[in-house]
C-alpha cells in the first residue's frame, strides 16, 4: 500500500513539471523559430560541407567519390611547405593581417568614441550615415572608383597631376603602394559599418556615471578615459580574439580585384592562390589542404589568446 501512495504521488508531481516544460517550451518559440534560419545557415553552409575536409587527405577523384579517391596522408601538406611560393604567400598574408589588425581594427572603436562626443544629433546622424553607406559597395565598385581616379593614363587624379605639370602616381601598379591602398579601402568601407557594435556598446553606459564624474571635477578626457574606454574593454577584447581566428583569411574579392602582375610579388596571399590551384588548375585536394592549414592556424590563435584573455582576468569568447 506504501508503495502504491508514492507512485500516486510521484505521478502528479512528473504530469504537473511536463505541462510547465510545455508552457515554458510554447512561451520561446517565437524565439525558437526567430533563431531557425541562422541555425539552419550555419548547420547547411558551415558544419555540413566540414565533411569534405577528408579530401585534403585524398587524390580526391570527382568520379570515385570520397570513398574512391587515393588516400595520400599528408602529401599534399608537405607539397605546400615544399613550395617556393609558401614563405611569400605567408609573409605577404600576415603583413595585410597586420594592417587590419592594428590599423583597420582600432578605425571603428575611435568612430564609436567621436562620435559619442558629439552633442549635435542632427550631425552626428549626418555623419552616421555618411560613414555606413560605403558597407552597402560591392568591392568592385569601390575598386572600380579607385582605378577611375587613379588609373595612371586616365585616372581623374593622375591627369590633373599631369595637366599641372607634376609627375603620375603609379598606385595601381606599383607594389610600394598596394598595401597602403588596400587597407585605406577596408577603412573606408567598413570601419564606419564595424563601428554600429561599438556605439551600441557605449549607448549601455549609465549616465550617471559621467554626472558623478562632472561633480567629482573630470574633464571629457577623464571620462573618457576612465568611463567610456573602460566599458568598451570587453567588446574590444572579444572582437579582437574573434579577428585573430581570420588571420590568415584576407579575403579573396578585394585581394582579387586589386592584383595585377605587377604588384603580385606584395597582393599575392593563400586566397588567391587556392583560386589560382583549386578553380583554374583543378587541383582540390591540394587547395582543401592549404585552407586546412589556415583554418588551424586560426583556431590555435583563438585558444591561446582566449586563454591569455582569461588569465588576464579578462572576459574571453568562451
Amino acid at each position: 500500500m506504501q508503495g502504491d501512495s508514492t507512485v500516486k504521488l510521484v505521478k502528479p508531481k512528473a504530469t504537473a513539471l511536463r505541462k510547465s516544460q510545455l508552457k515554458e517550451w510554447k512561451r520561446g518559440l517565437p524565439l525558437y523559430l526567430m533563431i531557425m534560419p541562422g541555425l539552419l545557415f550555419f548547420l547547411i553552409f558551415r558544419y555540413l560541407p566540414m565533411g569534405g575536409i577528408v579530401i585534403a587527405f585524398q587524390e580526391y577523384n570527382p568520379f570515385g567519390g570520397f570513398l574512391g579517391s587515393e588516400w595520400v596522408g599528408f602529401a599534399h601538406f608537405e607539397r605546400l611547405f615544399g613550395e617556393p611560393d609558401f614563405w611569400t604567400l605567408l609573409k605577404n598574408t600576415l603583413i595585410l593581417s597586420a594592417l587590419n589588425l592594428f590599423l583597420f581594427f582600432p578605425a571603428p572603436v575611435l568612430i564609436a568614441v567621436f562620435l559619442n562626443e558629439v552633442r549635435m544629433k542632427w550631425f552626428k546622424k549626418f555623419v552616421q550615415t555618411a560613414i555606413y553607406m560605403p558597407h552597402f559597395l560591392s568591392w568592385v565598385v569601390v575598386v572600380g572608383i579607385t582605378v577611375i581616379l587613379f588609373a595612371t593614363q586616365e585616372g581623374a587624379i593622375n591627369k590633373g597631376l599631369a595637366g599641372a605639370g607634376f609627375e603620375r602616381i603609379e598606385i595601381m601598379t606599383d607594389p610600394n603602394y598596394f598595401r597602403i591602398v588596400y587597407i585605406l579601402q577596408s577603412i573606408w568601407k567598413e570601419a564606419g559599418w564595424n563601428a554600429v557594435i561599438f556605439l551600441a556598446a557605449l549607448a549601455s553606459i549609465d549616465p550617471t556615471l559621467y554626472e558623478a564624474a562632472v561633480v567629482d571635477g573630470a574633464n571629457r578626457w577623464k571620462q573618457l578615459w576612465h568611463i567610456t574606454l573602460p566599458a568598451l574593454k570587453g567588446t574590444i577584447i572579444i572582437l579582437f580574439i574573434l579577428r585573430l581566428g581570420h588571420i590568415m583569411d584576407i579575403g579573396f574579392e578585394h585581394i582579387y580585384l586589386m592584383q595585377n602582375s605587377l604588384n603580385l610579388s606584395v597582393s599575392d596571399v593563400f586566397d588567391t592562390y587556392v583560386y589560382r590551384s583549386g578553380v583554374l588548375q583543378g587541383e582540390f585536394s591540394y587547395t582543401t589542404a592549404v585552407g586546412l592549414f589556415k583554418s588551424v592556424v586560426g583556431l590555435v590563435l583563438i585558444l591561446l589568446a582566449n586563454k591569455l584573455s582569461k588569465k588576464a582576468g579578462e572576459e574571453g569568447v568562451y
